[in-house]
């Protein structure tokens, strides 16, 4: 487990608005840790600490006293969800009311019927995951998550490589929508675990903002798991760290998640973690009063903008 440079970030919905890096190493949870309640060996530190991602909430206080008189901050508690893809995507499909079955079905008539058709290709090989990054990579620059977060699909020699290797091991599948003779969409999984009922990880989802009220990620998500249940390969489909309704939408089931830092206790950090609790305290204060007076909505798209 490799120590880095990671960021202490105070962010405003979706922008990112300061951000105080730190060396850390960096201790994360695979969902089946999560669901057996298990600790992996944690890391060797990093100079200022350690950051966890999704733990179980419940372990919490066993992953602090492996770091006895260090100081916890950052923290976020958030339902990590995952699909259990055991049986058929017909199967899958059940689960669904059948309102919302017919609102993903109109999703992608709509879309059809506005960008005159659209297409969507996988890509396993290596040869067909640098097709992908060639396509996506440009696509990735525009979404938000890339502008505001520096959180789109990873363009470094390392990141391509790791990619092309797990491809190469038969462990990616990546999807492309196309539409109006462009790329659309794309969804990036690397594949965890054993070679039959392993986990697929929920890398990067990126969608042109410009086409966001089509959804076209919604219906690049509908059509890759449609053809992930008919490989019949794996047990799950892992929606990794953090909440929101396009994960709440797809899961069939989550667990109680949590990340946050764990970090030496100099007079630094501590100031760095109080103004850091002082802020997010403040950001929720705000969003609790744009939900009150019914501005929520278009704060958000504004911070988006």
């Amino acid at each position: 487990m490799a120590v880095d440079t990671a960021a202490i970030d105070f962010t405003l919905g979706s922008r990112r608005l300061l951000s105080v890096p730190r060396r850390l190493a960096t201790w994360s949870f695979s969902l089946e840790d999560v669901l057996a309640g298990a600790l992996p060996d944690a890391p060797p530190l990093g100079r200022d600490g350690v950051r966890v991602l999704s733990a179980p909430t419940a372990r919490l206080d066993d992953i602090a006293a492996r770091y006895p008189g260090f100081i916890a901050g950052g923290r976020q508690d958030y339902r990590r969800h995952y699909i259990a893809m055991d049986g058929s995507f017909a199967d899958y499909m059940a689960r669904f009311s059948g309102k919302t079955r017919s609102t993903l079905r109109r999703k992608a008539k709509k879309l059809a019927e506005e960008m005159g058709g659209y297409a969507v290709t996988e890509h396993r090989s290596p040869v067909e995951v640098e097709a992908f990054l060639a396509a996506a990579l440009p696509l990735s620059a525009k979404t938000y998550q890339a502008r505001l977060l520096n959180a789109g699909l990873p363009d470094g020699p390392e990141a391509r490589a790791a990619m092309l290797a797990a491809a190469e091991a038969d462990r990616m599948r990546a999807f492309l929508l196309r539409a109006g003779g462009q790329a659309v969409a794309y969804l990036a999984l690397p594949v965890a675990g054993p070679e039959t009922g392993g986990t697929l990880i929920y890398a990067h989802l990126g969608y042109d903002p410009a086409h966001a009220r089509l959804s076209p990620g919604t219906v690049l998500q509908m059509d890759a798991l449609e053809r992930l249940f008919a490989e019949g390969r794996y047990r799950w489909f892992d929606f990794t760290e953090g909440d929101g309704a396009h994960k709440e939408l797809f899961g069939t089931n989550f667990a109680a998640c949590s990340s946050l830092v764990l970090l030496q206790p100099t007079l630094t950090n501590r100031a760095l973690l109080s103004a850091r609790a002082g802020f997010d305290a403040s950001v929720a204060q705000a969003k609790a009063l744009a939900a009150r007076s019914g501005a929520l909505g278009r704060v958000r798209a504004l911070l988006r903008a």
